[in-house]
């Protein structure tokens, strides 16, 4: 049976929640269907997010890890495409360390790319009538910097969704998902990755700027 692991992280900036551990812990507390779902939730730092990381893959032994975290600034879900090695933080960490222009790895390529079916998942998300889009920077802050690391690691299939800020985090925004609508998002991209055979999509998930 295939075995996804799915990470999320705490809290960060002053938020009181991250909706992206909240919805991956309630996606593999409901679930059920063919393969085996495992949660792990990741701190907010360049330092201890990597041994989390690493660890629940220890633990765990997946086939298949989607990491994701929070990009409150955007709208819908967005399948990231490619990491990059630099950690150029804007705000500091949960452990309060804040590096400029440092390579996550000083001899790693200068960029990993996705090996999930990203422009299948987009497609499923669309289907199910949910917002989506493929996203070709994962920014430079721990979300990035697990992306990098995570794309490094042989024999998985593996990479990172970033979700929106929902209805908790963003007030009165009209046009913010609620909980249930991410867990919803969520458990569309596992399926479409455990459906998935061959190439993925030849679609244009491109943009201009």
């Amino acid at each position: 049976m295939t075995t996804v692991l799915l990470t999320g992280f705490e809290p960060f900036a002053g938020d009181p929640v991250n909706p992206s551990w909240q919805a991956v812990e309630r996606l593999v507390r409901e679930w059920s269907g063919g393969a085996t779902l495992v949660a792990a939730r990741l701190p907010v730092s360049f330092d201890g997010a990597d041994d989390a990381l690493l660890a629940a893959i220890e633990q765990h032994h997946p086939d298949v890890v989607i990491a994701t975290g929070l990009a409150a600034n955007r709208r819908g879900i967005t399948v990231e495409r490619v990491a990059i090695n630099v950690d150029d933080a804007r705000i500091p960490d949960n452990d309060g360390a804040q590096p400029v222009d440092v390579p996550i790895e000083a001899d790693g390529a200068p960029a990993r790319f996705s090996t999930l079916p990203i422009k299948t998942i987009v497609a499923a998300l669309h289907g199910a009538g949910l917002q989506a889009s493929v996203s070709n920077s994962a920014g430079t802050f721990v979300c990035n910097h697990v992306f990098y690391t995570l794309q490094g690691l042989p024999g998985l299939r593996s990479g990172f969704v970033h979700v929106p800020a929902t209805t908790e985090l963003a007030g009165d925004d009209a046009l913010a998902p609620d909980l249930t609508e991410l867990v919803r998002g969520l458990r569309v991209a596992v399926e479409a990755v455990l459906a998935h055979e061959g190439v993925d999509l030849l679609v244009s998930g491109g943009t201009l700027s």
